[in-house]
């Protein structure tokens, strides 16, 4: 996947030929994704814990895998290849969360979320880097979050597991790069979902995100489209080990004016 790749006229992020994976894709956030690529021109197959969750309305393949599972990380990689003519773009947008003050966690809610928000993520990528090397390169896109940087209550352990997202990112980038593997990563703030309503839901707390947000409000899934297209396409063939953080202009800082 190189700049050289496109022919004239040719958009950079046409994805006409490619061959995309995308984890977790029965989720909002995913599905949206899945979808976007495919529009863009791709091939798109779809991962989910069961197949009914991974079936989506004019997307060719569908897979059901537990990649909590290092075992099942492999074997879905090498499916999804053989079955779609190989995969060039993976985006990992595997994710869960137990929302607990930290006094609270249990070792079974650590390593269910480190099992597959950081363990999985691995070994995802890790199964992906000989066919992608293989074919000349790729691009792998892993869903990460703002919270990597910037800490809300009672998701100590989902933080650290997306801490560890961006910094694995950086370090695939630097390993595989000469294999024309591209690896980056894109930051979400809180993004309107079923999955994020308990965040969300009471007037309160909706209140806090759109006066701690400078945009004024939460963010949809739509709006994780346009950086994972950048980063999965030939628009961004010189950038890797990179994370966009999307927050409304969250991290740019905060406005004391405004609890005058």
């Amino acid at each position: 996947m190189s700049a050289s790749g496109n022919g004239p006229g040719r958009s950079p992020f046409d994805l006409t030929g490619r061959h995309a994976l995308v984890t977790g894709g029965g989720g909002v956030i995913g599905a949206e994704l899945a979808r976007g690529l495919a529009d863009a021109g791709a091939v798109v197959g779809v991962q989910d814990l069961t197949l009914e969750r991974a079936e989506a309305p004019g997307l060719p393949f569908a897979f059901a895998a537990d990649v909590s599972d290092p075992a099942a990380c492999r074997s879905l990689i090498d499916r999804a290849a053989r079955e779609m003519g190989g995969i060039d773009i993976l985006v990992n947008c595997v994710g869960t969360n137990r929302r607990k003050p930290i006094d609270d966690v249990t070792p079974e809610d650590f390593d269910a979320i480190v099992a597959v928000n950081m363990r999985a993520v691995y070994f995802l990528c890790q199964a992906v880097h000989e066919t992608m090397r293989s074919r000349g390169g790729g691009s792998i896109v892993n869903i990460s979050s703002m919270s990597a940087r910037y800490i809300y209550r009672t998701i100590s352990v989902y933080a650290a597991t997306k801490a560890a997202v961006t910094s694995m990112t950086r370090s695939f980038a630097h390993e595989w790069s000469a294999d024309g593997i591209r690896v980056n990563c894109i930051e979400p703030a809180v993004v309107r979902t079923e999955f994020t309503r308990p965040l969300w839901q009471e007037e309160h707390r909706q209140r806090f995100f759109d006066e701690l947000t400078p945009l004024g409000r939460l963010m949809e899934p739509a709006e994780t489209l346009g950086a994972v297209l950048y980063l999965a396409s030939d628009a961004s063939s010189y950038v890797t080990g990179q994370a966009i953080t999307i927050d409304g202009g969250i991290t740019t800082g905060a406005n004391w004016d405004q609890f005058a």
